[in-house]
């Protein structure tokens, strides 16, 4: 079914009080819909706006395209998602081994020039600073690239 597939179920860290959820798989488009759901669920089980969820779900999913298809250019590798609470923000990290690549100095899109005239591509990272609240891009120490996705949330409750 999934290549490469490992998940940790959400837990509770010692001392932060906070629930995390991790996963790490195969680098594959086939995988997509893996971390769409693991991402919805981990939100779902953190007490997250449904609104909000499917934000989050669409930004993630674009980062993860963008490793699978830009980062690894067809070679093997593994890409980890962990997603978490932070105080009123709801944290998704994406990370790979992918070639260092920052998102967060990508040129966003002309999109007032007609669709026949824009050159392929970057409505990705452009859909992901629309509907996250911060972006962070970090080199790993052994190599690739954590993205970090920041989303400002309220419970369900509130």
């Amino acid at each position: 079914m999934w290549k490469g597939f490992a998940a940790a179920p959400l837990s509770v860290e010692s001392n932060k009080m906070n629930l995390t959820g991790s996963l790490c798989l195969a680098a594959e488009l086939e995988n997509l819909a893996v971390i769409r759901d693991f991402v919805r669920e981990s939100a779902r089980a953190l007490g997250v706006d449904p609104a909000i969820i499917s934000d989050v779900v669409l930004a993630t999913d674009e980062a993860a395209t963008n490793v699978i298809v830009h980062g690894y250019q067809g070679r093997q590798g593994t890409i980890e998602i962990e997603v978490t609470r932070e105080a009123m923000d709801l944290v998704v990290y994406v990370r790979d081994t992918a070639p260092p690549f920052d998102p967060t100095r990508a040129s966003s899109p002309d999109l007032t020039r007609p669709l026949e005239e824009r050159p392929p591509g970057g409505l990705g990272i452009y859909l992901i600073r629309q509907y996250m609240d911060e972006i962070i891009h970090r080199i790993m120490p052994r190599g690739g690239n954590e993205l970090i996705l920041k989303k400002r949330i309220r419970n369900r409750k509130e």
